[in-house]
């Protein structure tokens, strides 16, 4: 049993170091493409399946409530909380178009989706970022392993990937990566404020 967490925490630490290497442009980028879309009144879709749908609920509440500063709510909906509208379309379509029917309906140009998926390839969130596009929606991929499917889409402007076999340490990584984003749009957009 000490051995196992003894790698586990390894595995997380080597894993950070080598995103800690890699990932500060594609983070950079990433938060200025929000900033950009909150500064002028658009609003930030996220999706996610399983932990993934846990995640985009978790950046969606940092955003309109506060992260670690007091400032003014910001535009986020996570479209993986409302239960009726999920089991409808699942029921009615199909699983696969569960964010993609959302996001038609609630997306508009000049929004953001950010897309999670652990391997990069979870059909609904692939039929999302399609969506997305078709309604002149910018796209931030959040993946893991090779990027998957989702990884290679051109209709990805930016995507942030943890390249790691194990989903639980590149649960770890999204996370972290969500929160650095967070902290990132704060001091853009709000300074030292407290």
């Amino acid at each position: 049993m000490q051995n196992m967490i003894h790698q586990a925490m390894q595995e997380g630490i080597d894993l950070r170091k080598q995103c800690m290497h890699d990932l500060p442009g594609v983070l950079t980028e990433a938060a200025a493409m929000i900033v950009q879309c909150l500064q002028n009144k658009g609003k930030v879709l996220a999706c996610g399946n399983g932990g993934s749908a846990a995640d985009a609920q978790h950046f969606a509440a940092e955003l309109v409530n506060r992260f670690e500063i007091n400032r003014p709510g910001m535009a986020a909906v996570a479209l993986t909380h409302d239960a009726s509208v999920i089991t409808s379309i699942a029921n009615d379509f199909s699983f696969a178009q569960v964010f993609s029917r959302q996001i038609e309906a609630l997306g508009r140009e000049g929004d953001i989706l950010l897309a999670i998926s652990t391997s990069g390839s979870s059909e609904n969130i692939c039929a999302a970022v399609d969506m997305a596009a078709k309604t002149g929606m910018r796209t931030i991929a959040l993946t893991g392993k090779d990027g998957g499917e989702l990884g290679k889409r051109p209709s990805v402007d930016t995507c942030i990937n943890i390249p790691h076999a194990s989903t639980a340490r590149i649960q770890e990584m999204h996370i972290t990566c969500l929160h650095l984003l967070c902290s990132l749009v704060d001091e853009t957009m709000f300074g030292g404020q407290s």
